[in-house]
């Protein structure tokens, strides 16, 4: 998965990103000087660790998030504040996270707003897609272009000049095929991060700011980016104690990790054996051939079966083989729909 950390200068997207990744990329540069920064975290999963100590595993792998801090360019209230350059590093990423600044910062000169700052980007994305698809819309009135794609067109220019981001429309595969070469930013999941003061993050989510993102359809984060920067150099056992002291209840990373999966509706299968644990991360109804081909492409295209038993199950019975006299462990077909915590084998012939 990879999300880009999207904002306007002063946000401080660049703390954010550092509070999430342990990176220590420079903050406060001017957005036109700056380059995007990369960086991956590992996500948590005490099941990983769990299957590997039952078998003995060599190595344990983890599901991993992918990072880009993308530079931003302009003013909050400046017209084309998102850039080519930008957009086109936002178009490269699967979820957007949108830091919105409730905090004062004295290199700006504008009070923290982030109903307006929200408002603003939301409009910059909804202009970004109006361009290439009223483009199309022109060329298909010279070249006579299918009327299916006309109409698919046409209903995405109406909804976006209605203010409306494309994800809360419903579109077919078809559609989402014809759709996928305009790099449309309003089709992807977004996340807000609220970047508070030190002092408001245990008061929670102004009421004024939860119901704006509410409305839009919004995930929406409360944390201090300094503070959390700061926690994220701490040793990890020190972590915790530190986090109960200021009333939060987890670390911005955990936090956002949970939004991110739910958001993308994203869940893990898992496999474990005396080489390695692995978490494999694919989204929530898919089928077990789909699922092998995040493994190997080989593994779907001559999936066979698939060797299924529950991460609960096989924990308390404490071996494959008691499992299988059990009957726990089940034969399913390339159709059966897995379920987060699978633990799976698969079996294939090429």
């Amino acid at each position: 998965m990879k999300i880009g950390m999207v904002g306007f200068p002063g946000s401080g997207k660049t703390t954010i990103f550092n509070a999430l990744t342990g990176a220590h990329a420079q903050t406060g540069v001017p957005g036109g000087k700056a380059r995007e920064n990369l960086g991956t975290i590992k996500v948590p999963d005490p099941r990983i660790d769990k299957l590997s100590a039952l078998h003995a595993s060599k190595k344990n792998v983890y599901a991993e998030i992918a990072f880009v801090d993308v530079v931003g360019r302009a003013e909050p209230g400046a017209k084309g504040a998102l850039d080519a350059h930008t957009l086109a590093a936002m178009r490269e990423c699967e979820v957007l996270a949108l830091v919105l600044r409730a905090f004062a910062n004295p290199a700006l000169a504008e009070a923290p707003d982030p109903l307006r700052d929200l408002a603003n980007f939301r409009a910059e994305l909804i202009l970004s897609d109006l361009g290439p698809l009223e483009n199309r819309q022109e060329r298909m009135k010279k070249e006579h272009g299918k009327d299916t794609e006309k109409t698919l067109v046409a209903r995405c220019i109406a909804h976006l000049e209605a203010e409306q981001p494309l994800i809360t429309l419903d579109f077919s595969t078809e559609e989402q095929r014809t759709l996928a070469g305009f790099g449309l930013l309003t089709l992807k999941p977004m996340l807000c991060l609220l970047n508070q003061e030190e002092g408001d993050v245990a008061k929670g989510i102004p009421d004024a700011v939860g119901q704006a993102a509410h409305s839009a359809g919004l995930d929406l984060i409360g944390i201090s980016g300094k503070i959390e920067m700061d926690i994220a150099d701490l040793p990890p056992q020190e972590q915790p104690e530190f986090l109960a002291a200021l009333g939060i209840a987890a670390s911005a990373r955990d936090r956002f990790i949970r939004e991110a999966y739910a958001k993308l509706d994203l869940i893990s299968f898992l496999t474990t054996g005396p080489d390695e644990s692995r978490a494999w991360t694919i989204k929530r109804g898919s089928t077990a051939q789909r699922a092998a081909g995040r493994i190997h492409s080989d593994i779907e295209r001559g999936f066979i079966r698939a060797e299924v038993i529950s991460y609960s199950e096989l924990v308390a019975l404490g071996s494959e083989k008691k499992a299988r006299e059990a009957g726990k462990l089940r034969l399913e077909g390339k159709d059966y729909i897995v379920q987060d915590g699978d633990v799976i084998e698969f079996r294939f012939n090429v």
